[in-house]
């Protein structure tokens, strides 16, 4: 994991995840952060818990960026 905290306006707590030189994955609004920058994360592994909007919903900002451009990641997640 490359960034954890709330440093970057507009995101909340944000946890940035490198997957390879190529690709990125950003989770933003989280309630709280699970894991630190440095540490390890596998697949499957609870990394965050969800933040809510103002109104009390859930909310969660999620995007992948390849070469730090956004990507759509439909054709990126497994299909279930």
């Amino acid at each position: 994991m490359v960034y954890s905290g709330s440093g970057l306006i507009g995101y909340g707590q944000l946890i940035i995840v490198k997957h390879n030189d190529n690709y990125l994955s950003a989770y933003g609004h989280n309630r709280s952060i699970l894991v630190k920058e440095g540490d390890q994360v596998t697949k499957g592994q609870n990394i965050a818990e969800m933040g809510t909007a103002n109104n009390g919903n859930p909310l969660l900002h999620f995007e992948i960026r390849r070469d730090g451009r956004p990507v759509d990641p439909l054709g990126l997640l497994p299909r279930r």
